[in-house]
């Protein structure tokens, strides 16, 4: 055991983290998968929008003039020349005296001045009566008026919004150049775990780190390109990684990083080769064992088995430097400030994460639950993180205090 004036600062272990998460390079992707990327490049319009001038409403085109005196109690009749649906290529010319029946989106007839909603005429087909006059250019789209083309649209370092791909579609665009997901290979360690659904044996637990830590990764924007589980043997452990680490960015595996017998990733990590991975003790409570460090070329952390450990120590470390690789503004959890409703205790010398209730109706927070790290029940139910920083033994009821907001 190190004393605790060797072990790591969580801050220093956070930036020890976040320099091995870096950016992949920039890709093409259809813009059906680009939603919740980060953009690369700047988007040009190609052509303006709308690309031509048209109808806002279902009515009639008319010359402003041939309405003018237009009245509930002066309509004008006019013949109907044309019919414009939406979609029509051909574009008629209006003839003065004359109206065209058109419907939203059909393109502006060559010399028509306004439209007339059909809501103010009879309707009609052959002839139609107008009880309404109009402004020139009313409920008229004008090419271009939305978007104009050679402008730039959508900004590099935006997140991907339906709504951009909704324009990116309009404008005719197939791709959009993004920042790529991070794909994370995800690994359970432990002899003691098994999958759902296999009668339980006595000594042995149900496998949950590897469904926690893939949501979480997913929550944070990345990629899971798999989430195997291997036993305490050296050899397994080290097949599963090469199994699979080709197409991962980053390895991020749970247990067997203690100081107990059978720490298969220390084992397996810690014997130089290709491995360069570090294992430290960090001071905080929970997650106090962890790694950083790679695995043939490929950044890897290690974080311990204790489910909550597991998760906490994904917060702290993780998510915020896989986020910032993806360019995502919004990296860390949102921080606050509430007021402690009861009397706290936490270990000096050690940063402490614990699961709380924050009630933003009155600015307060609650411990929720007992501080050990096997306590996966609380963790599900809270609503944030209270942090106690090192030099925290006591905290008082009525004491303001740091939140992570993780709802």
């Amino acid at each position: 055991m190190r004393s605790r004036s060797e072990l790591r600062s969580v801050d220093e272990h956070r930036r020890v983290v976040a320099g091995l998460i870096t950016a992949r390079p920039a890709v093409s992707v259809a813009i059906a998968d680009a939603l919740g990327l980060v953009l690369a490049e700047d988007v040009t319009a190609p052509l303006s929008l709308p690309g031509f001038d048209n109808s806002a409403m279902d009515g009639y085109a008319v010359l402003t003039e041939d309405i003018a005196t237009a009245g509930a109690d002066t309509p004008v009749r006019l013949p109907v020349a044309e019919d414009i649906p939406a979609g029509r290529t051909d574009i008629p010319t209006l003839a003065p005296g004359t109206a065209h029946r058109i419907m939203t989106g059909a393109p502006l007839p060559t010399g028509a001045t306004t439209i007339v909603p059909v809501e103010s005429t009879d309707g009609g087909v052959d002839t139609v009566t107008i009880r309404e006059s109009k402004r020139p250019g009313q409920h008229i789209r004008r090419a271009g008026e939305d978007v104009t083309a050679g402008t730039t649209v959508l900004q590099a370092g935006q997140v991907v919004t339906p709504a951009a791909l909704g324009l990116a579609a309009a404008l005719g665009l197939r791709e959009l150049v993004v920042i790529p997901r991070q794909r994370v290979l995800v690994v359970s360690t432990g002899t003691e775990l098994v999958t759902a659904g296999t009668p339980l044996q006595p000594g042995q637990i149900y496998e949950s780190n590897g469904a926690m830590l893939a949501a979480a990764v997913r929550d944070a924007g990345g990629e899971v390109v798999a989430s195997p589980m291997t036993g305490d043997d050296v050899d397994a452990f080290r097949q599963t990684l090469h199994d699979h680490v080709g197409n991962a960015d980053l390895i991020l595996t749970t247990g067997g990083v203690s100081a107990g017998a059978y720490e298969v990733v220390k084992d397996a990590l810690g014997q130089g080769g290709e491995s360069t991975v570090e294992f430290v003790k960090v001071a905080m409570q929970p997650g106090m064992p962890q790694g950083a460090g790679s695995v043939d070329g490929t950044p890897a952390v290690t974080l311990p088995g204790n489910p909550v450990s597991a998760l906490v120590s994904f917060e702290v470390f993780v998510r915020p430097a896989l986020r910032a690789a993806m360019g995502l503004s919004d990296v860390e959890r949102p921080r606050r400030t509430a007021t402690l409703t009861e009397d706290l205790t936490s270990p000096r010398g050690k940063r402490q994460f614990r699961r709380g209730v924050f009630d933003p109706a009155d600015d307060t927070v609650t411990g929720y639950g007992p501080p050990a790290s096997h306590h996966l029940r609380w963790l599900a139910s809270a609503n944030c993180l209270l942090e106690l920083d090192e030099d925290t033994a006591e905290v008082a009821a009525g004491s303001r205090v740091q939140v992570w907001d993780l709802r």
